[in-house]
């Protein structure tokens, strides 16, 4: 049996919606782009930014750390 090596990731905008700051992939995409996102402590202005378990998001005024679980 071989294992899966590949790195697990979540995008950027599908952590927004699913954490319920965003109902769509629009808004998400609009609040990214205007710079209201930190990732690690650095704006991210990059929507599809691939997100590893560990990095910590803040994003309007909420603060989240990326699990294991959401990640595919």
């Amino acid at each position: 049996m071989t294992q899966d090596i590949s790195t697990k990731s979540i995008e950027l905008n599908s952590f927004i919606k699913i954490k319920g700051l965003a109902a769509t992939g629009g808004q998400a995409k609009l609040i990214i782009r205007a710079g209201s996102v930190t990732v690690n402590g650095e704006i991210e202005t990059r929507n599809k930014k691939k997100l590893l378990a560990g990095d910590v998001i803040e994003c309007l005024g909420k603060k989240f750390t990326v699990e294991e679980g959401l990640l595919r």
